[in-house]
């Protein structure tokens, strides 16, 4: 557990994890991808709402961070295939939590 007390190297940390997952989208193209690679229409469909211009930019954010692998194939049409990273699953823990408090904060909006 962090300690208390606003420890600047604590806030370092938190804000370039922050600044790597910034966004609506990354966790939810990570999600995606966690079960296993995909191409860019896969991923467009799963993470319903984006825009391809912003799933191109916040994949190769993604991949700039080391959070996923963009692997091209050789073949005409040549094929772009993305997967998570061994780096990028090290966030299967906080999507989780994620996960369980969304649900937990939805119901405790919602009254129910």
């Amino acid at each position: 557990m962090l300690t208390k007390g606003g420890c600047p190297t604590n806030m370092l940390s938190i804000r370039d994890a922050l600044e790597a997952l910034e966004g609506k989208w990354k966790l939810l193209i990570l999600f995606s991808l966690s079960s296993g690679p995909k191409r860019f229409r896969q991923i467009a469909k799963e993470v319903n709402g984006i825009s391809d211009k912003i799933l191109s930019k916040e994949l190769k954010n993604l991949e700039a961070n080391k959070l996923i692998r963009r692997d091209v194939y050789d073949m005409f049409p040549p094929a772009v295939e993305y997967s998570i990273t061994p780096h990028g699953l090290s966030l299967e823990k906080v999507m989780d939590e994620l996960h369980f408090w969304g649900l937990s904060h939805r119901k405790k909006i919602m009254g129910k």
